[in-house]
Formats: C-alpha cells, sequence, structure tokens
C-alpha cells in the first residue's frame, strides 16, 4: 500500500507540473491576466500575471521532498500518546501511513487548485472550487483523525501492530 500512496503522491506531482507547463507554452496562451486568489464562493478576488502558476508546482515540490525527508524519521514524530517499547512499531507504522496519505492528499489539492486556476483564466470555471475544498478538508483532516484515534486505540488496548 505504501507503494500505491507514493506512486499517487508522485503522479499528482508530475500532473501538476506537466498542466503547468502546458497551460504557460502550450498552443492556448493564457490572458495577461489570470485569478490568482479566489473568495469562498469561488469567485477570482485576485489578479496576477501567467508566471505565477508556477508557483504551485514549487510549493509542492517543496512539500513532497520535505514529507518524504521527514518520514524517514519515525521516531522523532510527535505522537499523540505515550510511546513504550510495547507499542513503538505500531505507532511508527501508523505514522508513516498518516504522512503518506497526507502527502497524496495535499498534492492531490495542490494539482486540482491548478487546474481549476488555469480554467478559470480561461474563462470555463464551473463554480466547484468551494466543493474542491470542502472535500480537500474533509479528507485531510478525516485522514489525521482516522489515524489519531488509531494511535490512541492501539495504545488503549496495547496491540501489537
Amino acid at each position: 500500500m505504501r507503494i500505491v500512496r507514493e506512486f499517487i503522491a508522485l503522479a499528482a506531482l508530475l500532473v501538476l507540473w506537466a498542466v503547468t507547463a502546458y497551460a504557460l507554452q502550450g498552443p492556448n496562451p493564457l490572458p495577461d491576466r489570470i485569478p490568482t486568489h479566489f473568495d469562498l464562493a469561488g469567485s477570482p478576488n485576485g489578479w496576477g500575471k501567467p508566471e505565477a502558476l508556477w508557483l504551485l508546482p514549487i510549493v509542492a515540490t517543496f512539500l513532497y521532498s520535505l514529507m518524504t525527508v521527514v518520514a524517514r524519521f519515525p521516531a522523532h514524530f510527535n505522537y499523540p500518546v505515550v510511546v513504550t517499547s510495547a507499542n513503538r512499531a505500531t505507532l511508527q507504522h501508523l505514522g508513516l501511513r498518516m504522512v503518506g496519505w497526507l502527502k497524496a492528499e495535499v498534492i492531490c489539492l495542490f494539482a486540482g487548485i491548478q487546474v481549476m486556476t488555469i480554467q478559470a483564466a480561461r474563462g470555463s470555471r464551473g463554480g466547484s472550487y468551494p466543493m474542491l475544498f470542502g472535500v480537500a478538508l474533509v479528507v485531510i483532516f478525516g485522514t489525521i483523525g482516522w489515524h489519531t484515534v488509531a494511535m490512541r486505540r492501539t495504545v488503549r488496548l496495547n496491540l501489537p501492530r
């Protein structure tokens, strides 16, 4: 399953870079002014140059790299329970799984934001920004919540992995 999570995150990162490059270098140029920020209703309320689109892939690549490095040190995670020799392996497994899912979810969110920003710049925005953020918040905080509960339950039941 770790390979699947890593594949999803890496594929979303590559899609993000490809969509950005195609939008900026492809045959259908963007207008000189594109939306760079949206209100809660999904309407643009900030504008900038098309080159601003490079910011999301750069930030996403940084976060991908950071989460990849962080995942190499599960012993240093801040767990929501007391770590003992009896539960260490299980907690580290759950912590690594959570980081892996969060990496995939955040990169997919960034790719979705980029696609919707480009659609809005081309005038074909379907008003799905609020839905994207609502779903993203539920998924990301759901992942954190589920893994936190699993860690607490593991300690309470003293279950090995």
